[in-house]
């Protein structure tokens, strides 16, 4: 049963998604072998699981259809994460 307050929930284009996901998947095998820096091979490898990360959270988890009070739950690790990843990129 569907609130007025949630909206009307979408099917998500899952397919698209996976597609999306299996392309970025590639290029970040792809990006792993180039000839860069550690750091920017560790940066750029960072970024793109988090894209990865958030396109899984708001599709496959419905996240984006979820109440905004959900999203804060969410939300508030994710400067740990930032902690946590800025901790390993300085190790090099």
């Amino acid at each position: 049963m569907t609130t007025e307050a949630q909206g009307e929930h979408h099917d998500p284009p899952y397919m698209m998604i996976f597609a999306v996901l299996l392309i970025m998947t590639m290029g970040e095998v792809g990006f792993a072998f180039l000839s860069l820096p550690k750091f920017w091979l560790a940066l750029g490898l960072c970024v793109m699981a988090v894209w990865k990360a958030l396109l899984v959270a708001l599709y496959y988890m419905h996240l984006r259809w979820e109440p905004r009070r959900l999203w804060i739950l969410v939300a508030a690790p994710l400067p740990l994460v930032v902690i946590l990843i800025t901790a390993v990129l300085t190790e090099f």
